[in-house]
């Protein structure tokens, strides 16, 4: 592999000249700390994906970039659908519609005493299923009641009495992407999705009651109805294997099919086909789907949260603050170049961050700009950000982003170990396993800190609050 020549512009961005194959320059938002240690490997992948057919502008790569399929975690690639723009499901990934969803809690952390954290925290063990198995909380009869969720996704689970009209105010899409095709996820992804529904899922996935710890932008806080020593809980959860099934059957498809268009990628995990193909539609309309089960399935352990904050306080008052997703394709409005465009927007390990005055905001964030949820790791913290709509096609990072493997992390730490010593500084751990704890030990992240800075100096998020970890639900 020839070495990535990256030239360093400014405090908070590298680029990466043209070169060889690649249509646009490789952008990366990051200060030396975030780079990745891994001799450039994930640097060529921001390369790789500037080759692809459409691609406009720049191939680029938020701070918490690390290695990915096909695409760098952390990576942002828009594509125009005019000029022949594909779309490639390694842009998304195979956990479609991954999201984050933070809720703030009605009480403040001195407000509780300790034994009634710890009933708490029993609940939410008790209530919330992870795995990477089946066990969801609401498992679907047959592919018939599946197919409602495919279509109206956490618009569904609110009719059928998870949540209310609030939520759907304050998720990405109302919580439906309306151009979902049903009919295209296949049934090996619905057989996988009957009974994961409600469900955290494994690996990365958690369910963490934090504290609000500081407040950086007093205004967009407010707006956000979060304030200092408050609980908050945030949700991390996709669309299980369903989504991952979606995924592997598209990648399947396009793999045998991108020679009879012409197109020719350096790496396969980047199979791709023109937006306005057979095959990518195809692929679209089954994301959309999957996506809107990844919506409903936080909507639905949203409502866990909430029967566990009654069993444990009498008070089930848990105000969604936003849902968004940070693993999606979407057809979205451009200026580039001069003229408004549509392009299909790859968002993979990167979050949407619609900056103030947007029209697809909610109208209590119009001022403040898109809530954004960044999660760190369970012995650090979490930021909550604001939009800002920077370079980038209004994206962010969507966490601290990894340094090293998660078996290079249970090569370094014992789950037990960790366990004890969060335990130590005050955070409860409830794991299903050892071996999961130590894959997510905090020392296998980089600094979230430092990755919301970047953000923040990069122009592509401002700094809103910083939520502390008090207890971790995990897989």
């Amino acid at each position: 592999m020839a070495a990535v020549s990256l030239r360093r512009r400014g405090d908070a961005r590298f680029e990466i000249a043209r070169t060889g194959a690649m249509r646009v320059p490789g952008v990366v938002f990051a200060s030396r700390a975030c780079l990745p240690d891994d001799d450039g490997e994930t640097l060529e992948q921001v390369v790789n994906v500037a080759t692809l057919p459409g691609i406009v502008a720049g191939s680029y790569a938020m701070p918490d970039l690390h290695l990915g399929y096909g695409f760098p975690i952390g990576g942002v690639a828009a594509t125009d659908v005019d000029e022949g723009g594909v779309v490639s499901p390694g842009g998304v990934g195979f956990d479609i519609s991954c999201g984050v969803r933070v809720l703030a809690a009605p009480l403040a952390h001195d407000e509780v005493e300790p034994d009634a954290f710890e009933t708490l925290m029993d609940h939410l063990d008790r209530g919330v299923p992870r795995g990477t198995g089946p066990g969801g909380l609401w498992e679907m009869a047959d592919h018939a009641a599946l197919r409602r969720v495919l279509a109206d996704g956490a618009a569904h689970a609110v009719a059928c009495g998870y949540g209310t009209s609030d939520d759907l105010e304050r998720t990405e899409d109302h919580g439906r992407l309306a151009d979902a095709e049903v009919e295209g996820v296949g049934v090996k992804a619905l057989d996988r999705g009957l009974r994961q529904l409600g469900s955290l899922g494994g690996g990365n996935h958690f369910l963490e009651v934090q504290v609000v710890d500081r407040v950086v932008d007093a205004d967009a806080a407010a707006a956000f109805g979060v304030h200092q020593g408050q609980l908050t809980v945030m949700i991390h959860s996709g669309s299980r294997g369903l989504g991952h099934q979606v995924c592997v059957d598209h990648v399947r498809a396009m793999d045998a099919g991108m020679r009879h268009h012409g197109i020719q990628v350096p790496d396969r995990q980047l199979a791709c086909m023109p937006v306005d193909s057979r095959e990518g539609g195809a692929y679209l309309g089954a994301m959309a789907a999957a996506a809107n089960y990844g919506r409903a399935n936080r909507q639905v352990l949203a409502e866990a949260a909430r029967d566990a904050f009654g069993a444990a306080f009498g008070d089930r008052g848990l105000r969604l603050v936003y849902d968004v997703s940070h693993n999606m394709a979407k057809l979205e409005p451009h200026e580039h170049a001069g003229r408004r465009r549509v392009l299909c927007v790859h968002r993979k390990g990167a979050t949407l961050a619609l900056p103030p005055g947007h029209p697809d905001l909610p109208p209590a964030y119009r001022a403040s700009g898109q809530p954004v949820a960044v999660p760190g790791s369970m012995g650090t913290a979490s930021w909550l950000l604001a939009g800002a709509g920077g370079e980038g096609f209004a994206s962010t990072c969507h966490g601290a982003g990894r340094t090293h493997s998660r078996r290079a992390a249970r090569r370094r730490v014992r789950g037990r170990t960790l366990a004890d010593e969060l335990a130590r500084a005050g955070v409860a751990v409830r794991a299903l396993s050892d071996r999961g704890l130590a894959e997510e030990a905090p020392t296998a992240y980089k600094d979230v800190d430092e990755v919301v800075r970047v953000c923040e100096a990069a122009g592509l998020s401002r700094r809103v609050a910083r939520l502390r970890p008090l207890g971790v639900v995990k897989g």
